[in-house]
């Protein structure tokens, strides 16, 4: 058994239909083999979610956060990110809505053990498939990520923007040290992207495997509106080409 100790951080919010199966299959694919534990921010959920959680409790090491109402992504992964990193050897970073597989997290954790500080699971790698995700979602994800990729050029990505990532405990502490609270500003879903441009600014080391997105197998609605996003993307790039001074010292939009 791995000796480390993993945090897998799951955002969720209105995730009754996906999250008991994909704590499910978190369980099968890290019981014997790591010493983890699952922490699920509820972002003021009006459904089922935070029973759920507290259900799995009772079979597995499963912790629950709770925002008093609906903050946002970013706010979920503020929260969750602080938390998992205080004690954690490798924190994962996971969608709620069942769409990746934690099969893919040991992959991922032989990577992090290579030398890098950061690993993705990435659509834009050779072997990855998008199965289920409405053709103009894919289009406009391809042209974005192609757009970013080459104002940015952070080494060894493609894939700025998902939501499965492992990150060294060291790494996310670091992180935050340098930025206090303003690690993450973005409240919505270009916070990824945003996490991102601060950890290269620091010069983390990233890699990336290639994931297999299941569209088809979440049962929830997606609750990403494409256009405040991409233009969320805009002011975020805009933003993290400033100085690490200005990122760590300006007021939180």
């Amino acid at each position: 058994m791995l000796d480390k100790k993993i945090t897998v951080m799951l955002p969720a919010y209105n995730e009754e239909k996906d999250l008991p199966l994909l704590l499910d299959r978190i369980q099968q694919a890290l019981s014997e083999w790591a010493n983890y534990r699952v922490l699920v921010v509820d972002d003021g959920s009006k459904d089922q979610t935070a029973q759920i959680v507290r259900g799995a409790s009772t079979k597995m090491p499963v912790v629950l956060i709770q925002h008093p109402q609906n903050m946002g992504l970013g706010a979920a992964m503020r929260t969750g990110l602080k938390a998992a990193s205080l004690d954690s050897d490798i924190v994962v970073t996971l969608d709620a809505d069942n769409s990746q597989d934690p099969e893919l997290i040991r992959r991922m954790v032989e990577q992090l053990a290579t030398g890098y500080d950061v690993v993705i699971a990435s659509r834009f790698q050779p072997g990855a498939q998008e199965v289920g995700v409405p053709p103009f979602r894919v289009f406009l994800s391809h042209v974005s990520s192609a757009g970013i990729r080459t104002i940015v050029r952070y080494p060894g990505v493609r894939d700025y923007t998902c939501g499965f990532r492992v990150y060294r405990g060291e790494t996310l502490r670091h992180l935050i040290q340098v930025f206090g609270d303003n690690f993450i500003r973005e409240n919505g879903f270009s916070c990824m992207f945003e996490l991102l441009l601060n950890l290269r600014s620091l010069r983390a080391r990233v890699t990336e495997v290639p994931l297999v997105l299941r569209y088809d197998l979440k049962e929830g609605a997606s609750k990403m509106r494409i256009l405040r996003t991409m233009w969320r993307y805009v002011i975020t790039l805009t933003r993290g080409l400033l100085p690490i001074s200005w990122r760590t010292s300006s007021v939180r939009e």
